[in-house]
């Protein structure tokens, strides 16, 4: 089931692509957006997903399908990523969490894990339908672990079967 929402956003982007990145822009030359929301810079976890799709990303190119991977942490200190990883997709701050929370982020632990991105935040994906124009929620991960994260052989499952299901 998709959802229609306005959901654009505009972040800086240290990444692949233009600086700073709106998904409306991103939206428009793509079919499909996938948006991984990490926990922190620290996080190992997110450091080998980001290295994981990168490894992987012409299989998303090959769909019709832009990575953009968001982090709730300063563009400074995303570059030390970028300049490690050289991703080819956007890596865009989001120091305020506010796009983050726009797509309900997991945080757990409450008072605790909302003061800490390292401790509480968990990861979440989101894959956004941008066939019609107009970017629609087809799929969804919220993680209640660091290690709680879909593979990549799943997230490129996710855009193969909402691109099947409307060519029904």
């Amino acid at each position: 089931m998709s959802e229609s929402l306005d959901l654009d956003f505009e972040l800086p982007n240290v990444g692949a692509g233009p600086d700073p990145l709106s998904l409306s822009a991103v939206a428009a030359d793509n079919a499909f957006v996938l948006l991984l929301f990490q926990r922190s810079y620290h996080c190992t976890n997110c450091r080998s997903q980001v290295q994981a799709v990168r490894d992987r990303y012409a299989d998303f190119r090959d769909r019709d399908a832009e990575v953009v991977s968001i982090v709730p942490e300063p563009p400074d200190r995303l570059r030390d990523w970028q300049d490690r990883y050289d991703l080819p997709f956007p890596l865009c701050a989001d120091p305020e969490a506010a796009v983050s929370e726009r797509f309900d982020q997991p945080v757990r632990f409450g008072l605790l894990g909302s003061l800490s991105d390292f401790l509480g935040r968990m990861p979440k994906a989101v894959l956004l339908d941008c066939r019609d124009g107009n970017p629609a929620v087809a799929y969804t991960h919220g993680g209640d672990s660091t290690w709680d994260r879909p593979a990549i052989d799943d997230l490129l499952a996710a855009i193969d079967e909402r691109r099947s299901a409307l060519s029904r």
